[in-house]
Order: structure tokens, then C-alpha cells, then sequence
């Protein structure tokens, strides 16, 4: 290892319209390491990545590489610097497949043509050197999230990068997707590569850290190698402040609870074969699995935002007609999806428009125009109550960081009158202060009488957060555990091994 770390970022400032993002950061990854970068939603973590990517300007502060001073204008510019990117968000072409997308650039040509066969090649040695085996001749759109970010991670594997950046990169990957990725990153750090890496699961950081950088509000607060630094004080730089514990404790169901959802024989094939599921007031059921069982279809199906082939949903004892989200809407169903920029969000809108659009007749004068007023009273309301960092109500909301936006996509569910929450993935790519908050959120709904249920790959979460948990499996539910009965091997179990096999 040469004296000049590998990068140096030194007295970065960044600041957007009534927001100070960064205040003189400064960091250093050396060749061979793995730097883990941490701080809640909003401290600035993704604006000082997307500086060193190119995607931004810094307002103050210089970058080196191997010690000479840089100008990154550009993400071409990064990229030929050797710094490759895995962001947060996806930046795939949806239309395109997996090869185009890795390749997408950086194509080989053949002549005056694109060599598609030399682009597939490409595309397969990356994702081979993943272990994954992901359709070739699809759209990405196509393709399920956690596939989705493998590719985004061969992109980058494709184009030999020395230092990569990956933000948030296994919050989409099932546990055995997570096992390969480290030890690519084990692999990659062996060669020499410097890795930047930016996670909110804390149980990641003993495993995959080198040293652990905490920043706050846009400041760095503590460097300090990863061995020395334990998870609870990492939690306690982060948000300057201690938390309780991780999960709180859930409130018994009453046995003469009422059954508030009640799904029949579900279908949407070929995902989805004939599911039944019933959630009582104030439970919250949670739906496990792997990647592709169908959990997110189940969702969407009773959220109305795909049409089910068959099957009976009820609502209270009521049976309700659901084709449409706005159907789902008017019967008292809220669905939080997991992609909250694609399908959550409307991100050129602002905050307000955002949180009101789902409920913009009960906004309407006799003129049958908005009341803005009002509007934008019910919006302040929702703002404070679940402690949306913004610098105004008019805002747009794609300047918004990650966990801020999604307690965007919160509020505009809250300003209803919804009887059913699904929530989907809903704290992918969130801190643990806002995790916190999320599920404080979703106690007060259950104690409101509302029913929950609730999908999440990160299997701790389910089990701290769900009375009872449906494991999906092949589209059906292949097993049910009360809360007491759950432990991780179990559900697992259920998950990966069909019954015959067992």
C-alpha cells in the first residue's frame, strides 16, 4: 500500500436551496480496504457519493486520487478515474435487457454496429462472477427487484472499477444473494480495489467494515476502524441520541378481535395460486420468503395495482370489487409499495401535492376547485407529525432523501381513512432512526384497529414486527408460525424446502 490513500475527499461543502447538506467532509480509503459509510436518512451520505460520482458539483473541497488532485465534471469523468457507482435508486433503462444495460456506454462494436454477441458475453462474465443466473433476453422491468440491483452490481464489476461506491446494495437481496455479494467484496478487496460502502444494517458493518465513518446532519462526527467500533455506538453517533430497542413490543391481539381483511383463493397466475389469508384488528401479519415468491404479486393484487385473475377480498365482512387502486382506495385499503420513486411518489410533484393526491376530492370547494389552503394545512400536519425533513411543504419531492420520501408516501396514506395497511418493503433503505419511527407508526395504526400486513426480506424484521407470519413460497402459502412459534431456521425452512422434500 503506497503512502497516498487510494481516495481522499478533503473539506467538501454542498448545499441545495434552504438545505446544507454537506459541511467540510472529509474521508480517505486506501487500496484494499472496505470504508463503511453510515448516517441517518438526510445526513448526506448519497450527495457526497453522488459527488465523487460526477453527478454533482461540489460548492467547496478538492478529491484526490493515488494523491494528485481530480476534477470530476462529469460521471464519465469518474468512470474513467476508476470509480465505479452502485446506487441506492436504480439507474437501469427499463426497455433494455440485462447485457444492454451492463454494457450500456461502453458497447462493443463490430464495425459501425453494436456486437450484441460480445455484449451478452460481457453481461454473463459479470453475473457468473455474482453466481447468478438472471433471463438475458427480457427487459429489466421485467426482471424482480433484487435481480434488478444484481445487475445494477455487475455494471459496475464490468467495467473494472478501483473504487466502487455501493449504496445500500443488499437491500433488495435475499440472504443467500447477501452471502455471494461479500465475498465478491472480499474477493474485489483482495485485488487491491477500495470499496466505499453505505449500508443501514447495522448487523453488516462487523462483517464487511474495515473502518466506519458516521456522519450527522452533514458533518462527519466519528472515523474509527471497525473493530473498535461497536454496533450500539455506531447507532449512537448516528443519531446523536440512544434508541430503544430495536423492535418494540407488540400488544396482544384480542382473541374476539374482528376480522377486518379477508382474502379467498387469490390468483393471478402464473404468480400467485390461490392464497387465503385473514388479518383481525390490530394485528399485523407478516408475509416471508424469497425474492420472486410472490409476496409483492399477493400485495399488488389486493391493492388493486394488478388485476387478479379470481378470488374474494373482503373489508370488514363486506365483500368489495377491487380492479383499480382507486377501487382499493374507496374500500379503506392503503398500499405502501416498495418502490416508492417508481410507484409511491410523483417525484416532480412537491411534497404537498404528493401527500394529498390520493385524497384530492375531499379538498375540493363547491367551485370544484382545490382548496389550497386547506390542502396545505392537512399537509403541514402530516409533515410535522411523522417529522419529514424538508425545508418547505413546497418542496419537490425528488430532493428529498430516501427516508423522507418515503414518510412522504406514509402521509399520504395517514390524511385517509384507511382499514387495511400492506406495506411493502417499507423500510428498504432506511436508518434506523426512521426505522424506529416507522414502526412506532405502525403500533399506532394497529391500536387504531387497523389491520397490517407486512412484507419485508429482512427476516429480523419480520419477526420482530408481525403477530403472526404467512411464509410464501412457489405463490402459495406454504406456512404460518404464531409469533411465539417463529425462529429464523423454521421460517427459512419453509421458505426454501418444499414439504415433500422435507
Amino acid at each position: 500500500m503506497s503512502d497516498a490513500p487510494l481516495l481522499a475527499m478533503r473539506h467538501i461543502a454542498k448545499s441545495f436551496p434552504g438545505v446544507t447538506a454537506l459541511s467540510d467532509v472529509s474521508l480517505t480509503l486506501h487500496s484494499g480496504e472496505v470504508l463503511c459509510v453510515v448516517g441517518e436518512n438526510g445526513a448526506g451520505k448519497s450527495t457526497l457519493m453522488k459527488i465523487l460520482a460526477g453527478a454533482q458539483r461540489a460548492d467547496e473541497g478538492e478529491i484526490l486520487v493515488d494523491g494528485t488532485p481530480v476534477q470530476i465534471a462529469s460521471p464519465r469523468a469518474a468512470e474513467r478515474l476508476g470509480i465505479g457507482m452502485i446506487y441506492q435508486e436504480f439507474t437501469l433503462v427499463p426497455q433494455l435487457t440485462a447485457p444492454q444495460n451492463v454494457a450500456l456506454g461502453n458497447e462493443p462494436v463490430r464495425g459501425v454496429f453494436v456486437d450484441d454477441r460480445a455484449v451478452t458475453a460481457r453481461a454473463r462474465e459479470a453475473l457468473d462472477e455474482l453466481g447468478v443466473d438472471i433471463p438475458l433476453r427480457v427487459p429489466v422491468s421485467q426482471l424482480s427487484v433484487g435481480q434488478q440491483q444484481l445487475v445494477e452490481i455487475a455494471k459496475a464489476l464490468a467495467r473494472k472499477a478501483r473504487i466502487i461506491v455501493m449504496d445500500e446494495p443488499t437491500a433488495a437481496l435475499t440472504d443467500r444473494e447477501i452471502e455471494r455479494l461479500f465475498g465478491i467484496i472480499h474477493r474485489l478487496r483482495a485485488a487491491g480495489a477500495g470499496i466505499v460502502y453505505i449500508s443501514h444494517r447495522m448487523e453488516e458493518l462487523p462483517r464487511i467494515a474495515d473502518r466506519v465513518t458516521v456522519l450527522r446532519d452533514g458533518r462527519v462526527i466519528e472515523t474509527r476502524d471497525a473493530r473498535d467500533f461497536p454496533v450500539e455506538a455506531i447507532i449512537s453517533a448516528m443519531v446523536g441520541r440512544t434508541l430503544d430497542a430495536q423492535f418494540p413490543a407488540l400488544p396482544a391481539v384480542p382473541a374476539n378481535a374482528p376480522v377486518v381483511l379477508d382474502v379467498r383463493d387469490l390468483r393471478r397466475e402464473p404468480v400467485v395460486f390461490g392464497v387465503s389469508l385473514a388479518v383481525r384488528a390490530g394485528e399485523i401479519v407478516g408475509l416471508a420468503g424469497l425474492v420472486g415468491a410472490g409476496r409483492t404479486e399477493i400485495m399488488r393484487s389486493i391493492a388493486g395495482a394488478d388485476v387478479r385473475d379470481s378470488g374474494e377480498i373482503s373489508v370488514d365482512g363486506k365483500n368489495v370489487r377491487i380492479a383499480s387502486p382507486q377501487e382499493a382506495i374507496a374500500a379503506g385499503i392503503a398500499f405502501i409499495t416498495e418502490d416508492r420513486k417508481a410507484q409511491g411518489l410523483v417525484l416532480g410533484m412537491t411534497v404537498r401535492e404528493n401527500i394529498t393526491l390520493a385524497h384530492l376530492g375531499d379538498f375540493v370547494d363547491r367551485d370544484l376547485l382545490v382548496d389550497v389552503r386547506r390542502e396545505r394545512a392537512a399537509a403541514r400536519e402530516k409533515v410535522d407529525e411523522l417529522h419529514v425533513r424538508t425545508p418547505s411543504i413546497e418542496q419537490i419531492a425528488r430532493n428529498l432523501s430516501g427516508g423522507n420520501q418515503q414518510k412522504v408516501v406514509l402521509a399520504k396514506w395517514l390524511l385517509g381513512t384507511a382499514r387495511v395497511f400492506l406495506f411493502d418493503e417499507p423500510t428498504r433503505g432506511i436508518d434506523v432512526g426512521a426505522k424506529a419511527e416507522i414502526y412506532q407508526l405502525m403500533l399506532q395504526l394497529a391500536a387504531g384497529g387497523a389491520a397490517i400486513v407486512m412484507v419485508s426480506s429482512e427476516l429480523p424484521e419480520v419477526l420482530g414486527m408481525a403477530h403472526r407470519i404467512l411464509v410464501v413460497r412457489g405463490g402459495v402459502i406454504a406456512a404460518e408460525f404464531s409469533r411465539a412459534e417463529a425462529t429464523p431456521e423454521a421460517v427459512i425452512a419453509a421458505a426454501t424446502v418444499s414439504r415433500s422434500a422435507a
